[in-house]
């Protein structure tokens, strides 16, 4: 049986970039969208012959991959489905609340995408409009119920946490929202102010501060875990069996493959990547290497992401031996601290632990 890879397709093409966003994407029309598509689906080809790769997960992220619409999601799924296979595959596409319509859905739908996960940020038009999305809590609502009409029963949200001016309060008007939905999954993010964006040059002061986000990101796993939505990873939340294959390939330090400008793969042991360039792409540049993957140090980082943590059984299946003895000791007063736990299973951080991973993980993995 040929070993299963995640496939991510990257649709950079937004209608407007969020004030918060770092991630590669531009605008775009009809002649655009054609062109990318056509690069894709060579793109496509192209590791379809050199790699016999099978693949069970398949991800369209953005930008906001919906712009496409239907039918070039549609000939892009046909072609992986022809090239990796994707059998049993789940299949997922990010849409914006502002710009799918019913029809849009039941064509997705009918084209193979079986995953929604729905870019809703927060449940209150103020919040919304500070970070500059297009779409309204009413439009979420309109949008959810029309997936559930055409089909979906795989819904994710995504929320954002640490918007300007969001409280405890009206993070519990967007989770009484959230509630209502009654989605499959859902993915609560800190917003993270990155360089160069036109957040980073706004006042401190209009962002909550240190402790106010570990508070709305406590509020909101509470809130979540009582509606059913386990955590399952820091920002991530699911109802059994209902975790996101694609997203798990990631933090097992499994194998996938990334096409579009910004893209990243993990194949054979080495990392590559596509430049942020649109031009590049379309003319067929190649990747670029980045070097290899898959070690120890980084196999940690990746599972201690999850509330499973890193296991004796997985490091012992993946290395061939156990967790090293120096990460246990350096465990220990973390552990005693309430950061972690420790124990004959492994190591994972508690919820305490997450609001300070970086720090953790780089005193557990220090040489």
């Amino acid at each position: 049986m040929p070993h299963l890879i995640g496939l991510y397709l990257h649709i950079p093409f937004c209608l407007r970039k969020c004030g918060y966003c770092d991630f590669y994407s531009c605008k775009g029309d009809d002649d655009l969208y054609d062109k990318y598509t056509a690069s894709l689906l060579a793109a496509l080809e192209r590791y379809g012959k050199g790699g016999g790769y099978q693949a069970d997960t398949c991800y369209f992220g953005g930008g906001t991959p919906s712009l496409l619409g239907p039918k070039r999601i549609g000939t892009l799924l046909a072609a992986a489905g022809k090239t990796f296979g994707l059998h049993q595959a789940e299949i997922t596409l990010e849409v914006n609340p502002a710009t799918v319509s019913f029809s849009d859905l039941q064509g997705y739908r009918a084209a193979g995408v079986n995953r929604l996960s729905v870019g809703m940020q927060s449940g209150v038009d103020g919040e919304l409009a500070s970070l500059g999305r297009l779409h309204t809590a009413a439009d979420t609502v309109r949008t959810v119920e029309a997936a559930r009409r055409a089909g979906f029963d795989n819904l994710s949200l995504d929320l954002m946490l640490g918007i300007p001016g969001q409280t405890e309060k009206s993070l519990a008007q967007t989770l009484k929202l959230v509630r209502g939905l009654a989605p499959e999954h859902l993915s609560g993010y800190l917003l993270k102010i990155e360089e160069g964006t036109p957040f980073a040059s706004l006042p401190e002061e209009r962002f909550p501060g240190e402790e106010a986000q570990a508070a709305l990101y406590t509020a909101a796993c509470r809130g979540l875990e009582g509606m059913g939505l386990m955590q399952y990873e820091i920002s991530n939340f699911a109802r059994p069996g209902f975790s996101s294959r694609h997203n798990l390939k990631y933090w097992n330090g499994e194998e996938y493959l990334g096409l579009g400008p910004a893209a990243h793969s993990f194949l054979q042991g080495r990392r590559f990547f596509y430049p942020r360039d649109l031009e590049g792409f379309l003319s067929g540049r190649p990747p670029a290497a980045d070097g290899t993957g898959g070690d120890f140090e980084e196999y940690a980082l990746l599972r201690l992401r999850l509330i499973e943590g890193l296991t004796e059984e997985g490091v012992a299946s993946r290395f061939g031996g156990p967790i090293p003895a120096r990460m246990r000791r350096r465990a220990k007063p973390l552990a005693a601290a309430g950061l972690m736990e420790e124990d004959e299973r492994g190591l994972r951080l508690t919820r305490e632990g997450f609001l300070v991973s970086n720090e953790i993980l780089a005193r557990l993995l220090a040489e």
